[in-house]
This record gives structure tokens, C-alpha cells and sequence, in this order.
């Protein structure tokens, strides 16, 4: 009988890039005067680095968290959830039970070359601020892309 081995690489986001995109993501924190919590995971959802700038809401600790897990976690951002769910009632009040899951601005998938690496939640102002944070932050991913 013949054995097949199969190899699959795959990419996980390395400590010293999360950092960097934190960095990035604080630095627009600050440029728009608004403390914020940050949270980079990993592929799988785990937490790899994580900022709460002085005077960020405490409820904003877990929501970035958990925004930075529903992004890698479903390989989604946030803010796609709702449009997707709005005109569905069912599932609409049903998957928001889902935990962890966040449904709202301010999670992005981590990739490069279009493959997911992790996932970055900001969480501290209005969502729509939450989401520039973290697009200043892919900033940097976009130069390896």
C-alpha cells in the first residue's frame, strides 16, 4: 500500500508584523485624538499583540478582541456582516448570539497575497473611526501585497 504525503504551507501573521501594525494603528489613534483598543490575532483567532492606549473604554478591550477574531475567524470584515444580514430577520437575530461574533465596523482579515494571516479589531470611537484605525494599520500589510 502506498503512502501519499501531503504538504500544505501555510502562512500565520509573526509577531514582529503584528507589532508593526499596531505601531501604525496607534499612531492614527493619536492623529485622530481618540483612545483606542487594538487587537491583532493570528489566522485561527488567537491573540498575537494587543494596545489599549491610556483612556481607552474599558468595553473596548473585549470588542477589539473580538472584532479582530470574527475577521480572521470568518476570513470577513465587520462591517460586511450587516449588509449581508440586514434583509434576512432570521438569521439576522439569530447569528448575533454567535460569540465573539461582531457585526460592525472596525475588524479586516489580515492577508498577503490573498491569503488570510490574521486579523486586526480597533475599538474605542465610532466605528466608522474604529475602521480607519485599521485600515491605516493594512497600510503596511499592503506593501507586501
Amino acid at each position: 500500500m502506498t503512502e501519499f504525503v501531503t504538504a500544505i504551507e501555510s502562512k500565520n501573521i509573526s509577531l514582529e508584523f503584528a507589532n508593526k501594525l499596531l505601531e501604525a494603528a496607534v499612531k492614527k489613534g493619536k492623529e485622530l485624538g481618540i483612545p483606542f483598543s487594538i487587537a491583532i490575532v493570528d489566522k485561527v483567532g488567537n491573540l498575537k499583540t494587543f494596545a489599549a492606549m491610556d483612556g481607552a473604554p474599558v468595553l473596548s478591550l473585549d470588542i477589539a478582541q473580538n472584532k479582530a477574531f470574527s475577521a480572521a475567524a470568518y476570513n470577513r470584515a465587520t462591517h460586511e456582516w450587516y449588509d449581508r444580514l440586514k434583509d434576512d430577520p432570521p438569521l439576522l437575530h439569530g447569528i448575533v448570539h454567535t460569540e465573539r461574533l461582531v457585526i460592525f465596523g472596525g475588524g479586516y482579515p489580515i492577508k498577503i497575497n490573498d491569503e488570510l494571516i490574521g486579523g486586526i479589531g480597533v475599538s474605542g470611537g465610532h466605528y466608522s473611526h474604529d475602521m480607519q484605525v485599521c485600515e491605516a494599520a493594512l497600510e503596511v500589510a499592503n506593501e507586501f501585497n
